[in-house]
């Protein structure tokens, strides 16, 4: 998880405040000696980090507080100045054609992040489009391709073409049929005179509703500096901070963009197309303290889900029909979702569940090794698995075929002979034919036995 050590240390701090009969001066201490530690190695401003120990001892030592109010207000303490910290939650606001232009230095994963919001918003109606204008780097304008194919979303660009404004003039009338305009732009090893003056004539031919500054979080406190300069060169609204799952400078990163009262927009999670999430403060806190965060699991399902696919699986069922093949199809919607140890990490009460990783991972590669047998069988037996109990050379088959093991077949087609079974008995409640005593035998008999 982003931010883990910090997240532990205040988890841990929020339990001890809770648990403690008195909050003596030892134990107040401790606390926030961890928190220090915590943000610290998150590359927080030590500033920042003296600030909000001093709030805590503040409250802690104050002898007007007692009892149970005092532990209320410490905690409340730090959940308020954690969220302070990271600033205000901001949203792209639309009216009509919306324009955002992208800025950014090299190597700070603009283009891919502009493919990845253009996704994001391309799953929430909005009809996107990405127009291509880095004329210096040699493969941006095939990184922009690629990812919009990927994406699935309309990409305009010119390889041949040197000047920006001329692409702009270009393709002015096919970007107008458009709601979103996601606009990509050149990047330096710094902000020069020269990157400044190509993109204040962009920005003055497109006339943009947003101007956002991409960083990665491992730039860390630096992220300070490059969005004081970007503001004061070229008046940006927010920022989208990428790579925030490879970094323990993501607090610095974060915290330096409130400093400078430049709101996140985005913070990149990982490296797949729907791997990108609105940043919410408050929720971001939410999970840090252990609490979950529903929105964002919400947010990350609805980006992974392909709706036309659900659609099918769902008429399917209705009719009663399930195959192997609808089975990979729900294996593949969770694989896009993300890692169990981050979705856990999303539901209240289960995001503080200590849940070993190795089981978790256990799990993870189960499924990928039954995605990878229901490959390697042919149509009939995908349609049929019944036909794996009358022939079980064909387990042997497709066990050697997909690099797993006879036993890991067997458990796959019970686990669908159970699935079907239950879907069947579903349709039967919904018509009404089922009767209590089938019910109670329904249950029983899948207590505990379904493990997808």
């Amino acid at each position: 998880m982003v931010l883990e050590k910090v997240g532990n240390a205040l988890k841990s701090g929020v339990r001890k405040i809770s648990n403690a009969i008195f909050l003596d001066k030892t134990l107040i201490d401790s606390i926030i000696k961890d928190i220090q530690r915590s943000l610290i190695e998150a590359d927080v401003n030590i500033d920042l980090v003296f600030e909000l120990s001093q709030k805590i001892k503040k409250v802690a030592y104050d002898e007007d507080i007692k009892g149970i109010d005092k532990k209320e207000q410490l905690i409340k303490l730090i959940h308020d100045e954690i969220l302070a910290l990271l600033g205000n939650k901001k949203e792209i606001k639309f009216s009509g054609k919306t324009k955002i232009l992208f800025l950014g230095l090299y190597g700070s994963g603009k283009t891919t992040s502009i493919s990845k919001i253009g996704f994001y918003y391309s799953k929430r109606g909005h009809k996107v489009a990405l127009l291509g204008l880095d004329t210096q780097r040699p493969a941006a304008m095939d990184q922009l391709e690629q990812m919009a194919k990927k994406a699935n979303i309309a990409c305009f660009t010119d390889k041949k073409e040197k000047d920006p404004i001329k692409i702009i003039k270009k393709y002015e009338k096919d970007i107008s049929k458009f709601d979103l305009i996601l606009i990509d732009t050149a990047g330096r090893d710094g902000l020069n005179k020269e990157l400044i003056k190509e993109i204040e004539k962009i920005d003055k031919s497109i006339k943009p509703d947003y101007r956002i500054l991409v960083m990665p979080a491992d730039v860390g406190q630096t992220a300070k500096t490059q969005t004081e300069e970007f503001k004061k060169a070229l008046s940006i609204d927010g920022v989208v901070i990428t790579r925030m799952d490879g970094t323990s400078k993501a607090g610095g990163a974060l915290t330096a963009c409130a400093e400078t009262k430049s709101p996140v927009f985005f913070i990149g999670v990982g490296e797949q197309i729907h791997e990108i999430e609105s940043f919410d403060p408050e929720s971001f806190i939410s999970r840090l303290l252990g609490m979950g965060d529903l929105n964002s699991l919400i947010e990350k399902v609805r980006s992974a889900t392909d709706e036309k696919q659900q659609k099918r699986i769902e008429d399917r069922l209705k009719e009663g029909k399930f195959t192997l093949m609808d089975l990979y199809g729900q294996l593949e919607q969770m694989n896009k979702i993300g890692s169990m140890d981050k979705l856990l990490g999303m539901i209240p009460g289960l995001s503080s569940a200590k849940i070993p990783k190795e089981a978790l991972a256990k799990q993870e590669s189960k499924m990928t090794h039954w995605k990878s047998a229901i490959s390697s069988m042919t149509a009939e037996e995908i349609d049929n698995p019944e036909i794996f109990e009358k022939q079980t050379s064909r387990i042997q088959r497709v066990a050697k075929g997909s690099g797993t093991t006879t036993t890991e077949i067997r458990e796959l087609i019970k686990q669908y002979k159970m699935l079907k079974e239950m879907i069947n008995m579903q349709s039967g409640l919904q018509e009404g034919n089922i009767d209590k005593r089938t019910m109670q035998k329904m249950a029983k008999k899948f207590k505990g036995k379904i493990k997808l």
